[in-house]
């Protein structure tokens, strides 16, 4: 009867930690959007940097309620995911600038089997036929709603490589840490984003600069942009935590396969408040062919050998060996 009703809370938390990780998701590229596109705030960089701000004073208010407690990370492992991080950030923004928006949405596709193989080679994990084919249904879905022009140049591919392995390596890395040095969501996000708002508020005004030739202390704030702005960083907070939540909960590959719900949202809700344009036969067949291979991936997946991790991270303590799945059972 225990073991019942854990496993009903745990899959009730689950649920809302994917729930509040799409909802905001989706939230914030709808505001990003208006900001950008409506009111001309289109320095992505920067906004980032803001967006880390807020997260860092969350970080900083729940600490001092009490909610997280005191933990370390280690200099070189931060140095390490800030620099996997900004990378990410910079490179995704260079890339879709650069590419064409098919090549764009390959590169994105790209980082799932990227995220497989960082698991296959350092975390040593078996994936099961079912599972790998349920991925490759996810992936040809996506492709068929998303992908439609497509261009390649040189700078973009480069643009693009960087983007696809530092985006796979932070997000490997945000589970890596959690298990490694036995942090939770909160305790990660403390270390980590008071230092990405430092480095990208450095580094933003200039990488926006030379992706728009703009400055942004030059922008004229209305005040519904000045709005927009607030409530994209707000919005923000619940990203960046949902998203270490999910991670450290489940893995990369998961967040990233099961993630792509969110570009099925996206064309949906396009679908519902600009209408039909965009919107044929190929980009419902694809969308069709991600949800069903996102479900079959969450069954394949939660099976006995669906996907096995057959060795064990090193972590501080010995007795973490024993009890990594309590870890995620119990973590909040």
């Amino acid at each position: 009867m225990t073991s019942v009703k854990k496993s009903d809370k745990k899959a009730v938390l689950d649920f809302a930690a994917w729930s509040l990780n799409v909802t905001t998701s989706v939230g914030i590229i709808m505001v990003n959007k208006a900001l950008m596109a409506t009111y001309g705030f289109s320095f992505a960089t920067t906004l980032t940097g803001l967006h880390f701000v807020t997260t860092t004073l969350m970080t900083v208010i729940f600490r001092w309620l009490g909610l997280s407690q005191p933990s370390q990370l280690p200099l070189a492992d931060l140095i390490k995911f800030v620099i996997f991080s900004n990378l990410s950030i910079v490179g995704m923004n260079v890339s879709l600038m650069w590419n064409s928006v098919g090549f764009y949405q390959i590169a994105k596709l790209c980082m799932i089997p990227a995220s497989c193989l960082l698991e296959i080679v350092f975390d040593h994990v078996h994936y099961s036929r079912d599972t790998k084919l349920s991925i490759m249904v996810v992936l040809i879905g996506v492709a068929v709603c998303t992908v439609t022009d497509v261009s390649v140049n040189a700078r973009g591919l480069i643009a693009a490589v960087i983007a696809v392995w530092s985006t796979a390596l932070q997000q490997y890395y945000v589970h890596f840490l959690q298990r490694k040095h036995s942090l939770n969501s909160f305790n990660l996000l403390g270390h980590t984003a008071p230092a990405q708002a430092g480095s990208l508020l450095l580094v933003g005004p200039f990488v926006d600069y030379l992706l728009t030739s703009k400055r942004v202390d030059h922008f004229n704030f209305s005040s519904l942009s000045l709005f927009f702005l607030t409530l994209s960083c707000f919005i923000a907070i619940g990203v960046n935590l949902s998203q270490f939540i999910c991670i450290g909960w489940f893995s990369a590959v998961s967040f990233q396969v099961l993630g792509h719900m969110k570009t099925v949202l996206v064309l949906s809700l396009g679908f519902l408040f600009f209408g039909k344009e965009g919107v044929n036969l190929q980009v419902v067949v694809g969308m069709v062919l991600a949800v069903l291979g996102m479900i079959w991936y969450g069954n394949a997946s939660a099976k006995p050998g669906g996907k096995e991790r057959r060795s064990v991270l090193p972590v501080r303590s010995a007795s973490l060996k024993g009890s990594s799945e309590e870890k995620d059972d119990s973590e909040e």
